[in-house]
């Protein structure tokens, strides 16, 4: 059997039908398997997981609160749309903002610092490995926090947690749409995280954290332009 089938059915074994059910579409979602405007069709998902229909359209309604999923008259459940526009905006400001925060903050870091962010890299990879994006989600948002939070500007910090909370509203995960955007990010943060442990000058930091968002909205342009 081949790995992803094993690692399917031991979290379908480990999870309610409905937990299975949500991590199954959401992984779609985000993975851009379903994309933005296409039917979930419940019937489908249900023969696919070996279930009825209940569990899914529970998972499609915690989905909906989330902000993948939308009800259109007509048409049921679909995966939401994206305003491109602010997505790439606001995560324009967020790369700058950010990037100055993490080079304020990077004399601060200490050997505990630098190997706690080893850490949350080594068990995002694990997530990403069992599939399990929200997992995935929380330790980058953990591994940023820490890159900037030393910073000992409040206004700055205040300014980056408001831009991120819209961001959020928008789409729950940064990776949204953009397949292969979760590895090469794992790949970056090893930078990051080799430029902090080499004291490397604060404006290479600083360009390096920039650059590391930018990537992101450069991926996110180019697959919405492969879907138009």
């Amino acid at each position: 059997m081949d790995k992803k089938k094993t690692i399917h059915r031991r979290k379908k074994l480990a999870m309610s039908k409905t937990q299975y059910a949500y991590e199954y579409i959401s992984t779609k979602i985000l993975d851009g398997v379903y994309g933005p405007g296409q039917r979930i069709i419940i019937d489908q998902i249900a023969k696919e997981l070996g279930t009825s229909t209940i569990p899914i359209r529970e998972a499609i309604r915690n989905l909906e609160s989330d902000g993948l999923i939308q009800y259109k008259p007509y048409s049921g459940a679909i995966v939401s749309a994206i305003n491109e526009t602010e997505y790439i905006e606001i995560l324009s400001v967020i790369s700058v903002l950010e990037g100055y925060a993490a080079a304020l903050s990077a004399r601060k870091f200490s050997s505990q610092d630098i190997e706690e962010l080893q850490q949350l890299n080594t068990q995002m990879h694990e997530a990403l490995e069992d599939f399990q994006l929200d997992l995935f989600n929380q330790l980058n948002r953990k591994f940023h926090s820490i890159i900037y939070e030393k910073c000992e500007n409040d206004f700055l910090l205040e300014e980056i947690r408001q831009s991120q909370q819209r961001l959020d509203r928008i789409r729950s995960s940064i990776f949204t749409l953009v397949p292969g955007r979760t590895r090469q990010s794992i790949e970056e943060h090893n930078t990051i995280i080799h430029l902090l442990k080499e004291k490397a000058p604060l404006f290479q930091i600083e360009e390096e954290i920039r650059q590391h968002r930018i990537n992101t909205i450069i991926a996110f342009k180019e697959q919405m332009k492969s879907r138009s």
